[in-house]
């Protein structure tokens, strides 16, 4: 799902800092999940979708489907 989620934000057009400032939090944050060196709450996964302007359960049922 984080491929996914990377994806989205890359078709967005949003750098790390971007999505960092819209979520309230670093560009390091991002950065950590993005690497897999830091787990998502399902909570944050929905609230960085949405900020990337992403649908999150949609992003979830094409992981499902890979």
């Amino acid at each position: 799902m984080i491929e996914l989620l990377v994806q989205a934000r890359k078709d967005a057009g949003m750098t790390q800092v971007e999505l960092g400032k819209r979520l309230g939090q670093r560009q390091t944050f991002v950065s950590k999940f993005e690497l897999g060196e830091r787990r998502l709450e399902v909570a944050e996964f929905i609230a960085v979708a949405k900020a990337i302007g992403a649908d999150p359960y949609e992003i979830m049922r094409a992981a499902a489907g890979r």
